[in-house]
């Protein structure tokens, strides 16, 4: 499978205003060296609790936000170093889903200058023509023509995604961001809006980034999923793979809290020890290792590698330095290459 979007290294860190006394200037790290990639007509789940960087790993792949380092390449080209013009160019292919669907919408615009603004910002086709393509996009959505004229705050929280969406989908981009698309939504409407998304990738054979923290409805329609803890990834695996089988003691920690909808089946839930340490001066090692239950003499000391343990498999932990190989990232539209211990 060919990927359509590999980011390599990506860093992200933010500036920390200094005290009254100044100091030494301090940085929120907030994605430190992330490297993943996302298939044509592929779905990545990339999951975390909230506050470990994930949506603005997905910010920073759109340019929303700049870069510190790193590289991401989308269709064979480095989106990291374009200029502006090629940049606003290039974001009719990439668009974005975002979490609140109230606040992503303008409340003076209707929702056919809502839908049809991308399209008018990108100079495509007249009036008649613009107000044809947002109908289409909103038919796609299950809305109805007649909501053209409609003001966001006409509409149900349900309703409002779904313009979101189609804002999104209307100029037939090739991978589109969903920043915790159903996380504001009532449980009733989630599934509904899940549905959709899975719908739509499958008609329009789009490549989805789905952020989320919750692991159901990543597991829902993810081909693979991609753990993050505190600004780094620690484990990628097909879904089913990490869902059956999951390696790294965080991730176990994760799936151990997903609850199991049948009151006879008991589960054992695994209870991290402290708080989520802070991404302005995080631990040394292994990151995770203040929590964690399995934690050795290493882990503190030495960051752990990625490596491959099982096809397609990846896990950073040192529980398996001496399982699996060496796992680099692939050169730009490359494969996967190990490296024997």
């Amino acid at each position: 499978m060919s990927a359509i979007l590999d980011v390599r290294n990506l860093v992200k860190h933010f500036p920390v205003r200094r005290g009254i006394l100044g100091g030494e200037r301090r940085y929120v790290r907030a994605v430190d060296g992330v490297s993943f990639t996302v298939g044509s007509q592929e779905t990545l789940g990339l999951v975390g609790e909230s506050g470990c960087g994930k949506s603005t790993v997905g910010r920073t792949i759109l340019r929303l936000l700049a870069p510190t380092s790193g590289e991401v390449w989308f269709r064979g080209r480095n989106i990291l170093a374009l200029g502006e013009e090629e940049v606003r160019s290039l974001r009719r292919e990439m668009q974005i889903v975002f979490q609140d669907p109230f606040g992503a919408l303008n409340p003076r615009l209707t929702v056919e200058q809502i839908v049809g603004e991308p399209l008018k910002n990108h100079g495509i086709g007249n009036r008649r023509e613009r107000r044809e393509k947002v109908e289409e996009a909103l038919t796609m959505v299950g809305l109805l023509p007649e909501h053209l004229k409609r003001f966001p705050h006409e509409f149900s929280g349900g309703q409002r995604q779904r313009i979101g969406i189609a804002r999104a989908l209307v100029l037939r981009p090739r991978l589109v961001v969903a920043d915790e698309p159903v996380s504001a939504l009532d449980v009733s409407v989630q599934a509904q809006v899940l549905n959709l998304i899975a719908r739509l990738q499958r008609e329009l054979r789009l490549s989805i980034m789905l952020i989320s923290h919750d692991l159901g409805v990543v597991r829902h329609i993810s081909r693979r999923v991609a753990v993050m803890y505190l600004g780094e990834i620690v484990e990628v695996a097909p879904a089913g793979d990490l869902y059956g089988n999951p390696l790294h003691p965080y991730t176990q920690a994760l799936l151990s809290a997903v609850p199991v909808p049948n009151p006879r089946l008991a589960k054992k839930r695994i209870v991290l020890a402290g708080d989520v340490p802070s991404p302005i001066d995080p631990p040394s090692g292994c990151r995770f290792h203040p929590r964690c239950p399995r934690r050795m003499e290493i882990c503190p000391v030495e960051p752990p590698k990625t490596r491959q343990v099982a096809l397609g498999h990846l896990v950073a932990c040192h529980l398996y330095d001496t399982q699996g190989e060496m796992w680099i990232p692939p050169a730009p539209g490359g494969r996967e290459s190990q490296e024997p211990m």
